[in-house]
C-alpha cells in the first residue's frame, strides 16, 4: 500500500538524500557559448568533471575578471608595485636590443583581457617608433571590447586588430598579419604575449605552448609569466586570485549552470593528480545536469560528495619548466624572477 505524507511533513532521510536534483543550464549560457564550446563543457564535464576556467571570462564573467583586476591587481596609490608590469619593465631592454636595428614589431596579446599589463611596455616601445600593430585575442568578445576601449584611449594612433581564439585548440591565424593593401603575410617580427599567469591555468599546457610555437616566425619572440615554486608545499591561505576571482567564478558558475547555493560548497585544495591548486565546487546532493538545447540532448549524472573543477592553476618549477618547453618545440633564451622569486617572466623562440 502507497504511504502518504502530509504535505507539511519532511521526507525521510534515506528517502530524501536519494533523490536526484536537476540542474538546467540558464538561456544567457547557451546565448554565450557556441554548439562546440558547449560540447567541450560537456565533455569536460564527462571525462574530469570540470568546467573549464576559460570560459569563465565570457559575458558576465569579463566584468567579474575586470573587476578583480582594477581592485587588487592594478597598481594605485596605496598599491605601487605589480609583479608582471614590473618583470615586464625589467626585461624592456633585453628585448629591445634584440629588435634589428631600424625595424618595428607587431604585438600579439593572447588572453589580451583589458590590456592593462603591456600598455607601459608598449608606451615606452612606441615612443622608440617600434609599435607596427597591437593584435588582442581573446576567448570572449566582451574581454576583447573592454581591451579596445582601453588601447584606443591609450594609444589612438597606433594600429589596434582584435579577434577571439582559444588558445589551446587552435594557432594564431595567419590572417591577422595580412596587409590590408596587399593581402600578403606581414613579416614584420613578433613578439606574443601569454601574461596573467595565464600558462598556469590551462588545462593543456603543452598543446598551449605547440600552438604558440607553431605560430611563431624565427625572428618571433613568446614572453610569458608565471608563477614559480612547489605547489604541494601550499599553506592552504587563499590569495589574490584563488580567493577573489574564485569567489565570482563560484557564484557565475552556479547561475550559469543552474546549481542551487544550498546544494554545493566552494573547495580550495591541493590536487595531486595534475600538481595544482584547484578550486571546486563540491555538490551536497546527487544532481543531473540536463543539457538540451542547440540541438544538444545530454544528461550528466554528478553524485552527491563529487568535485567540479571551476578554476586551476599550476606553478613551474624551472627544471619541469625547461622539459615543458622542450617538449613543445620552444627553446628559453632568457627569464626573470621578481624580488620574492615567486614569479618569472620567461623569453622564448621556436626550436628549428
Amino acid at each position: 500500500m502507497a504511504q502518504n505524507f502530509p504535505s507539511n511533513s519532511q521526507l525521510p532521510s534515506d528517502i530524501s538524500t536519494a533523490i536526484s536534483r536537476t540542474a538546467k543550464p540558464s538561456s544567457e549560457f547557451y546565448s554565450l557559448f557556441s554548439e562546440e564550446e558547449v560540447l567541450g563543457i560537456i565533455h569536460a564535464l564527462e571525462i574530469r568533471r570540470e568546467i573549464p576556467l576559460k570560459y569563465s571570462y565570457k559575458g558576465r564573467g569579463a566584468k567579474i575578471w575586470n573587476d578583480f583586476y582594477l581592485k587588487y591587481i592594478i597598481p594605485t596609490w596605496y598599491k605601487t608595485s605589480n609583479v608582471e608590469i614590473d618583470l615586464l619593465k625589467d626585461n624592456f631592454k633585453y628585448l629591445n636590443d634584440n629588435i634589428k636595428i631600424g625595424k618595428k614589431v607587431n604585438i600579439v596579446d593572447v588572453g589580451a583581457g583589458n590590456s592593462y599589463p603591456v600598455k607601459n611596455f608598449i608606451q615606452r616601445l612606441n615612443k622608440l617608433g617600434k609599435v607596427n600593430k597591437y593584435i588582442a585575442l581573446d576567448i570572449s568578445e566582451e574581454l576583447l571590447n573592454l581591451s579596445k576601449n582601453n588601447f584606443k584611449k591609450w594609444f589612438p594612433l597606433v594600429e589596434f586588430i582584435s579577434s577571439t581564439i582559444d588558445i589551446e585548440n587552435s594557432c594564431v591565424p595567419k590572417t591577422l598579419f595580412q596587409n590590408k593593401a596587399s593581402l600578403e603575410i606581414d613579416d614584420t617580427a613578433k613578439i606574443f604575449f601569454h601574461l596573467g599567469v595565464t600558462i598556469g591555468n590551462h588545462q593543456n599546457r603543452d598543446g598551449v605552448l605547440k600552438n604558440f610555437r607553431d605560430s611563431m616566425g624565427k625572428n618571433d619572440f613568446l614572453v610569458f609569466t608565471n608563477e614559480i615554486g612547489s605547489n604541494s608545499t601550499w599553506d592552504g591561505i587563499v590569495r589574490g586570485g584563488c580567493k577573489y576571482h574564485v569567489e565570482g567564478i563560484y557564484e557565475w558558475v552556479k547561475s550559469k549552470i543552474g546549481i542551487k547555493s544550498e546544494d554545493c560548497e566552494l573547495v580550495r585544495k591541493y590536487d595531486l593528480k595534475t600538481d595544482s591548486i584547484v578550486a571546486n565546487m563540491k555538490l551536497r546532493h546527487n544532481y543531473t545536469i540536463n543539457f538540451n538545447r542547440i540541438g544538444i540532448d545530454k544528461k550528466i549524472e554528478i553524485s552527491e560528495g563529487e568535485e567540479i573543477t571551476i578554476w586551476r592553476h599550476h606553478k613551474f618549477e624551472i627544471p619541469k619548466l625547461l622539459q615543458e618547453l622542450e617538449r613543445s618545440g620552444l627553446e628559453l633564451i632568457h627569464y626573470s624572477t621578481d624580488k620574492y622569486k615567486s614569479h618569472i617572466m620567461v623569453i622564448c623562440k621556436r626550436m628549428f
